[in-house]
Order: C-alpha cells, then structure tokens, then sequence
C-alpha cells in the first residue's frame, strides 16, 4: 500500500477523537531543533470535519485487537486498514512540519498485538522525532490502557500532554460495548500519570492530560456525566474532559441506529457546563440534580441556573464580589475582572457595562438597575428574553409560555 494510502485511512480513522488540544506548555528549542510549543497555543488549521487544529492528527493502526461496539475501527468491523512504521510517521511529520502545514503531531493507535507492544512503537517514534531529527513541537500522545508504567512513564519524558480515553460513563457500559476493556485498565495510566505530575516530575508531560466521554451512545444522563467530570477534574487534576458527541457507525442493538443524528447540542450544553464548573465556580449538583437530571433544550446551563434561582438576584455590580458576578448571565470571566477595575473609579451604569464586555440584553434582567421590573416578574421574563436559542430546526422566537414548561414549570415561578 502506497504511504498516502496508509494516510488517507489512518487520518480518517482518528477523525473521532477530539481530545487534542494543545495549550498550556512552553517547550524551549535549542540552536540546532527545530520546531516550537508555547503556552498560548498552536497556529490554527482546520480537519475536514471542521474542527479547528494545527497537528497532524493520525493513528499508528487502525488495525485494532480489540472489538469495542461503538468504534469504526473495532476488529469485527470490515474497513480498510493500514499501519505506519515509527520512521514513517516521524519523516511524514518533520516534512509537514517543514512544509507549514502542521505545527505539531497528536498520535494514537489501534492496539496493535497488545497495549505494551502498541506503546512501544509509539514511544519509538516520538524517540526519533525528537532525537533524530531534534523536534521540539508539541507533540500529544495517547496512553494505552493496560501498557505497563514504565512505558507510560517514557512516554511521558517525550511529550507534551497525554491523554488515557475513559470512553464510556459508567462502569456498565464499558462492560457491555467495549468488552476488552476494564474500568481499571482504563484508569490506571490516568491515576498513573496524575501521580507523576502532583510530584512535579520535570519534563513530564508539562502541559498534563485530558481524556474523552462519547455522549449519547449510552443512556447515561447528563448529571451523571458532568458529575463524573467533575470527580475527574478534582481526583486526577484533569486539564481538560473532552465530550464526542456520538456517530452512529455501527448497527449493534446496544447503540442507537446508523442514520442517527448526533447529539450535537448535548455535546454543546456538557461543554458549557464544563466551562461553567473549571472558571465559574459551579459544581454539578448546582447545575443539575435528581429531579432535572438534563439539560434544558431552550436556556445554556448559566442561564437555566439564574432562572430557577430568583433569591439570588438582582445583583449590585457595583458591590458584588468576584464570585457573584460570575453567576449572573452575561457576565464572563473577562467581564467579571473589568467590572473590579473599572468600579474603582466611579458607579457604572448599562452604558459602561456595556463597553466592559457585558451582554446586557441577558444581564438586565439580573441585575440591580437592569430592566427596572419588579421581583415577582423578573424570572418569566428572564425565560422569554433568554429563549431565543429556541429549536434548531424551526428559527422562530420563543414566548416564556414555551420556555417554562421546559423549565418544569407550569406556571411562572415563584420568588
């Protein structure tokens, strides 16, 4: 098979991992490297399926062992296959590199034979990147699960972030559609990796680790999903959780039908809440509980908390502490630290806000000045302001009559 044969197909098959960004880390080239990574960030490409990035996002194999339902590359599953060599990949990566079209690789693999086999030809090949032809990109690798520590540990002295997929939700999932795999298989390097970084190991992956969730393959909800990032965030000291919403690739009873539109929105709202649990201060039982175990269709998570939560408002911008104006819809982080300056030296009306980065057609309902409306009226018409997401297919305005029952509501809410 020609090498951009093998190419085609092994860029095709990573296409689904989305746990690639590349952030965080300052990686210093010496007089005779070439090739840099630093903390703000890579130049920007875009994959053919539009998600934006700049490295060479490729699998070693696609010649999996393993026969996870839920994976286009699973070994029951009839599709081209293909493996690179170590030197293969490694040559392919310096010529694009040369050649401006990547600015760093992300690499994983089918497993190939066995997890420890499979991370040695990895290791291999990050080896010759950077000894061989002194490449100081940034590179992201994935851990295998069930590979031994040392070789996550090797790994981990070459790369900048490594990520280990917990995959699936819950335990019972990974049993029933990925039988090859254990909760503590996929756990290990995770725990393993978090160790070596609490220790402040230098050289170790400096930019840390993430990992990735495919929503909506399984019926997990998604106060049991953010709740099980948040455990991930605060027990392996996570840099990122990924979340991939689920394409139908497989005709298996356990999985939802080929054809499938996937969950995009939910994908959407598990990330705003994440965003909303790392910077904003909210924990998941916050966000969603036993009795609205799932997002609302019409209202971001932010927004859906504030409504449902009148004691808490208005609030006084021009007194409020850092963590309260967090809460309040159409404040951001940026917005919220202008706000601390800027009252310094004087009162700020909706005019000032505005230029701070306040989206004040949300943030007038909650806030102390704002529409001028009394309390017992400020929660419904917070509903019909911010509903105008509303249904992607039908583009029309929502009425609060639309959005409160969304909200569980039947009437509008009580103060």
């Amino acid at each position: 098979m020609e090498l951009a044969d093998k190419l085609r197909i092994l860029t095709e098959s990573a296409k689904y991992d989305v746990a690639c960004t590349s952030s965080g880390t300052d990686r210093v080239c010496p007089s005779d490297g070439i090739g840099s990574a630093c903390s703000s960030g890579l130049c920007h490409a875009f994959a053919g399926d539009g998600r934006c990035i700049s490295l060479l996002k490729i699998l070693m194999s696609n010649a999996c062992c393993y026969d996870c339902a839920y994976c286009v590359n699973r070994v029951s599953n009839d599709v081209p296959r293909a493996t690179l060599t170590p030197d293969e990949i490694a040559d392919i990566t310096i010529n694009f590199y040369r050649r401006n079209y990547i600015e760093g690789l992300f690499l994983s693999s089918g497993v190939i034979g066995n997890p420890d086999n499979t991370m040695q030809l990895m290791i291999k090949t990050v080896e010759l990147l950077r000894y061989k032809y002194k490449f100081y990109g940034y590179v992201h690798a994935k851990a295998i699960p069930g590979a031994k520590e040392h070789l996550i540990e090797r790994m981990g002295m070459l790369v900048d972030r490594m990520s280990s997929n917990i995959e699936l939700p819950s335990s019972e999932s990974l049993r029933l559609l990925a039988p090859d795999k254990s909760k503590k298989d996929v756990l290990a390097p995770m725990r393993y990796i978090s160790g070596k970084l609490k220790e402040k190991t230098k050289g170790f992956a400096s930019s840390g680790q993430s990992t990735q969730m495919i929503i909506g393959a399984t019926p997990e909800s998604d106060l049991q999903i953010i709740s099980l990032a948040e455990g991930l965030y605060s027990g392996y000291g996570l840099r990122r959780v990924f979340y991939s919403a689920y394409v139908a690739v497989a005709d298996n009873s356990n999985l939802p039908a080929v054809g499938t539109s996937p969950p995009l929105l939910r994908e959407h709202r598990l990330y705003q809440a994440d965003w909303l649990m790392r910077y904003y201060g909210f924990k998941s039982y916050e966000i969603l509980d036993k009795d609205r175990p799932y997002f609302n269709e019409y209202l971001d998570p932010k927004c859906n908390w504030a409504v449902n939560h009148p004691e808490f408002f208005p609030v006084d911008v021009n007194r409020a502490d850092y963590e309260r104006l967090l809460r309040v819809p159409g404040i951001g982080v940026k917005s919220a630290r202008r706000i601390l300056t800027a009252r310094r030296y004087g009162r700020l009306d909706a005019d000032a806000l505005r230029r701070l980065g306040v989206v004040m057609k949300r943030a007038k309902y909650f806030i102390e000045g704002g529409m001028g409306i009394s309390a017992a009226d400020r929660p419904s018409a917070a509903a019909a302001a911010l509903s105008a997401i509303g249904r992607a297919e039908s583009a029309v305005q929502l009425s609060m009559f639309d959005v409160l029952p969304a909200l569980g509501q039947t009437a509008p809410i009580e103060v």
